[in-house]
């Protein structure tokens, strides 16, 4: 049986800086998104670049590996003649009222979507908040209660305003700390009994993969990833600290990519490895949720010779003022091995091998109908935290018919098996489990390839590859699915 517990949050989330548009509307500022380019499933995205005193423009990988490299004196610039999918992205800047409608009408509980920082303080260290910014979100927080849906606020998801990365060299910086905690507060002041769910920092683990897009730096260093990720926990704690403190009624959330490994085979070096990377995402949550630093990390730090910047005063943060939930993206598990002859497998910002139990679609991602019941188990007992699944789902090359229609069964099969078995981690396992919001529930951008053509919605949304459409939108065939799910409270999967 499906049975979900009362008050579960059913509903969908998206990001600003692959839905929100509207780039330099309202005071907005630029921030590290709005230099990124389009790419492909065969053709990564790149950061665009200037320099200011020769005039030289060009363009970088987006810091996978040692992809990312600046020229002396280049810093990331909007170019002209370049297609940038943040700035329009599927415009939710003009269409709020109209998504959040769809979102109404499917039965939405709550809706994550995050802030863009830049809309509130332009530069990131600005004096005064941006008024225009912050009453658009005044204007989304109002439509979303007059359907009855709880928002569920990211105040930082792959953003940093770009002047942070210019003036001060993004979150390696500890300057960038206050200025999160002066976000933060002024965010938690202004929509106090309009928003009562948060999160900081979107996969903050994604700081080890890409510490341009986790933390707004040109930096690849291993010192440099260090720096950042202290740095944001100091400001997540900060951020927990003041929601108490402004209303007692505030949960501040964790989010951490997670993702089941499964060693290849049973040869102990698999199950090493399996350890090993499973430390790299967990220290996360480790700090984070946990509210202290684990020895495996410490002793990492200790050989790669990496010296914190810190004060006692960080720890004392961190451990007082951990997350009040812990909050997960997971779409499937990833297979690993220390064998050569193994075929590759792509995914999202992850690369592992071809697992023969799964089904893949045509960018690599798995159907893992077990990967949710053991992303709950792991988290839950790890911490003893109410968790929240807030991202799940399939990007797919959605075909809309002539006549309007959009038949996506193989969406509706992917997400029945994953309600499934979060539904067995509730009832089979006794996970606390608040809420499921899938990703992308209005089309939007691929965060990894820059796409259209990977979608992930209930709704569709006319927008290409290169930028063109009507942004027209219309429902697809799970809209009318997920709703009878929300209505039958997770019962009726047929």
């Amino acid at each position: 049986m499906s049975k979900f517990p009362k008050g579960f949050l059913w509903g969908g989330a998206t990001a600003a800086n692959q839905y929100e548009g509207g780039y330099l509307e309202g005071g907005k500022g630029l921030n590290t998104s709005d230099v990124m380019t389009a790419g492909s499933h065969t053709v990564p995205r790149r950061i665009t670049w200037k320099n200011e005193k020769t005039g030289e423009t060009g363009y970088t990988g987006m810091g996978f590996g040692s992809d990312m490299t600046f020229p002396e004196g280049a810093v990331p610039a909007v170019l002209e003649n370049t297609y940038y999918p943040s700035h329009v992205a599927t415009d939710f800047y003009h269409h709020f009222k109209e998504d959040i409608a769809y979102m109404g009408e499917m039965g939405f509980k709550t809706f994550r979507l995050s802030m863009n920082w830049a809309r509130i303080f332009p530069n990131g260290d600005d004096d005064q908040a941006n008024e225009e910014g912050l009453k658009f979100y005044d204007e989304v927080f109002d439509e979303c209660k007059k359907y009855g849906i709880e928002p569920l606020v990211t105040l930082s998801h792959y953003e940093t305003p770009l002047q942070l990365l210019i003036n001060y060299g993004g979150w390696k910086n500890r300057k960038l700390i206050g200025f999160f905690e002066k976000y933060a507060r002024t965010v938690f002041e202004r929509y106090k009994g309009k928003v009562k769910y948060y999160l900081t920092f979107n996969e903050i683990n994604i700081m080890d993969m890409a510490p341009y897009m986790g933390g707004g730096m040109m930096d690849n260093s291993d010192q440099a990833k260090a720096q950042g990720a202290h740095n944001q926990f100091v400001a997540s704690a900060l951020a927990v600290k003041a929601a108490h403190e402004i209303d007692p009624e505030i949960k501040v959330g964790q989010m951490l990519a997670y993702a089941p490994l499964y060693p290849y085979t049973c040869d102990p070096a698999d199950q090493i490895l399996q350890l090993e990377m499973s430390q790299h995402t967990l220290f996360y949550s480790d700090v984070q949720t946990g509210g202290f630093y684990p020895e495996y990390r410490l002793k990492e730090y200790e050989r790669k010779g990496i010296v914190l910047d810190d004060t006692p005063e960080d720890y004392e943060l961190i451990k007082n003022y951990s997350s009040d939930f812990l909050s997960f993206s997971c779409y499937g598990g990833h297979t690993l091995t220390t064998h050569k002859d193994v075929e590759g497998s792509g995914g999202n910002f992850f690369m592992g091998v071809k697992n023969p139990y799964m089904e893949t679609n045509a960018w690599g991602w798995a159907t893992d109908p077990a990967c949710l019941r053991l992303a709950c188990n792991t988290l839950y007992y790890r911490y003893r935290k109410p968790i929240w699944i807030v991202e799940n789902g399939i990007g797919w090359s959605d075909v809309k018919e002539a006549d309007g229609s959009v038949h996506d069964d193989y969406r509706i099969d992917y997400l029945r098996k994953n309600i499934k078995s979060m539904s067995d981690a509730i009832n089979l396992d006794g996970v606390d489990l608040m809420g499921y919001t899938m990703w992308g529930c209005i089309d939007l951008v691929s965060a990894g390839t820059g796409e259209m053509k990977k979608r992930y919605g209930f709704v569709y949304v006319d927008m290409d590859d290169e930028g063109n459409g009507t942004l027209e939108r219309s429902k697809k065939d799970s809209f009318e699915w997920y709703k009878k799910v929300i209505a039958s409270d997770g019962e009726d999967l047929d």
